[in-house]
């Protein structure tokens, strides 16, 4: 059965690499656009090489951001490779691409020029530091962003030291922010026939993503300091230890906060004026986490999650990969899918995360081989099979 496709007909040319912009060109893909992911002949994307581990000739990592999109090798440097990345743009929608501010590349393909020989094209320019500003011309990758940019100064234990997130959280949030500006900009081409220069960068996303740590600093002018799994406002919400591993307690407000201290029988908890209101604990936090920790130490994680989900209380073991993968909430959403590899055959893949009536966007066809569709691709833009042959030279991988 075919998946909705939102973005049916919109055309896009894919002239970013590693996460950020192939994040945001595999969405538009898993959406129904058609993406050309043009790379260098020699190794394409770095993420195919990004391993261990490797599935056929390409890292997992590689696999992870490039579904449902066809690759076309091409040297954007040399005159030719030039002329064949503005046929693909004469009749593309979108354009995605990193280039490192100030480079040959983005001179090349810079935007004022574009705009002028494709006045309806959309183009989005995704970089470490912004386009303006004394970082602009640094490079920068995700964990790089997450210690410029603040994050890793909050995640960590307050007596160990800083850490990066379990996720590429500047390279995704960047991706996610590029996403809304594309899509908005679409939104406007529709109603004005204009294109749009849209711009974002892994540092500006990740200060957006501060909220409430950027609105408590600006009251109080107080610097954060790293709190490991607790939150900054609500006390208790962290992880807490059981007899025989960690799960957490998320209690939002007051009256979770009653239901939990009878669920666990401390009673006396609730009679202590310390810890009558959130603001109380999160002033408390360190004596109160002890006598939590000392009641929820004599039993094990299954027992108090089942007692307290039972009473409502927000509660979750802290659950590994192989377990959410197998999870029956992770089957009934439908959220792991397979497509079929050239090489490896079954693929697994995280489906998209947003349904449309019911239906997730369909997993269409898998990460690319690196040029398995130039041909294909080249063909569609008017070039016949001596100029392919001249174009794709002695390093078409077939």
């Amino acid at each position: 059965m075919t998946g909705p496709t939102p973005l049916a007909g919109v055309k896009v040319v894919d002239l970013s690499k590693i996460l950020a912009g192939p994040y945001v060109t595999m969405s538009l893909a898993d959406l129904g656009a058609d993406v050309i992911k043009v790379e260098h002949p020699d190794g394409g994307d770095p993420t195919r090489q990004w391993g261990p581990p490797f599935n056929g000739p390409d890292a997992t990592y590689y696999l992870s951001t490039n579904r449902n999109k066809r690759s076309v090798v091409l040297d954007l440097k040399s005159a030719e490779g030039q002329e064949a990345v503005h046929r693909l743009l004469a009749e593309a929608d979108v354009v995605v691409e990193n280039f490192k501010p100030g480079s040959s590349l983005q001179r090349i393909f810079g935007y004022e020029e574009l705009s002028e020989r494709y006045p309806a094209l959309v183009v989005l320019h995704i970089s470490a530091f912004g386009d303006s500003g004394p970082m602009r011309l640094e490079p920068g990758y995700d964990m790089v962003a997450q210690a410029a940019a603040g994050l890793m100064s909050l995640t960590g234990e307050p007596d160990g030291p800083p850490v990066k997130a379990g996720f590429a959280m500047a390279d995704l949030g960047a991706g996610l922010f590029g996403i809304i500006g594309l899509l908005s900009a679409l939104v406007e081409r529709a109603r004005t026939g204009r294109g749009q220069y849209v711009t974002t960068s892994l540092y500006e996303s990740q200060l957006a993503l501060h909220i409430n740590w950027a609105t408590g600093y600006f009251a109080t002018g107080e610097r954060p300091e790293r709190l490991g799994s607790a939150h900054p406002n609500l006390v208790p919400y962290q992880a807490y230890p059981a007899a025989d591993g960690h799960f957490v307690i998320a209690a939002g407000n007051d009256a979770l906060w009653q239901r939990l201290c009878e669920t666990i029988g401390r009673p006396d908890l609730l009679a202590d004026p310390r810890y009558t209101r959130n603001r109380d604990r999160v002033t408390h936090r360190a004596e109160l986490n002890a006598e939590l920790e000392e009641t929820l130490r004599t039993a094990t994680v299954g027992h108090w999650c089942d007692l307290l989900g039972k009473a409502g209380v927000p509660v979750s073991p802290i659950r590994s990969l192989d377990e959410i993968y197998a999870s029956e909430q992770t089957e009934v959403l439908g959220m792991i899918g397979t497509v079929e590899h050239p090489e490896v055959g079954d693929l697994d893949q995280i489906r998209f995360p947003v349904s449309f009536r019911g239906a997730r966007p369909e997993l269409r066809t898998a990460p690319p081989m690196l040029g398995q569709h130039s041909r294909e691709v080249l063909a569609e833009i008017g070039y016949d099979e001596a100029a392919i042959d001249r174009l794709l030279g002695p390093t078409e991988r077939s």
